[in-house]
């Protein structure tokens, strides 16, 4: 089992910047996929944005050009970095990871994190 930590998410005006973490408890890149997923109020958790362990990334089209999924594999960490952001942005954000081949993408996750709060409003 991988411990995921989210770094405090906050609260940001539109059309500013936050950038989030994710620490895994080991070094976890080579053997699984990664995401982003987030749930606003009254609806369902959604994939947002992933990386497989080729490094390929993936964009829901709501995020596609705005937010950005990278890692440091040196430090055991995913990034989600969100630019333009927008009130509809305010969700629960979380990270997920999941045992998959290298092509695969995450398809629900295995290991969670237990969310962090992002805002958007003036």
């Amino acid at each position: 089992q991988v411990q995921l930590v989210e770094s405090w998410g906050g609260l940001v005006q539109p059309g500013g910047s936050l950038r989030l973490s994710c620490a895994a408890s080991g070094s976890i890149f080579s053997d699984y996929a990664l995401g982003w997923y987030r749930q606003s109020p009254g609806k369902q958790r959604e994939l947002i944005a992933d990386i497989t362990i080729h490094g390929s990334t993936n964009y829901a089209d709501s995020v596609k050009g705005r937010f950005t999924i990278s890692e440091d594999n040196a430090k055991n960490t995913v990034f989600l970095q969100m630019n333009s952001l927008k009130p509809k942005d305010t969700a629960i954000y979380y990270c997920a990871a999941e045992r998959r081949c290298p092509g695969e993408r995450i398809s629900g996750g295995d290991d969670w994190g237990r969310g962090t709060q992002g805002t958007v409003a003036s």
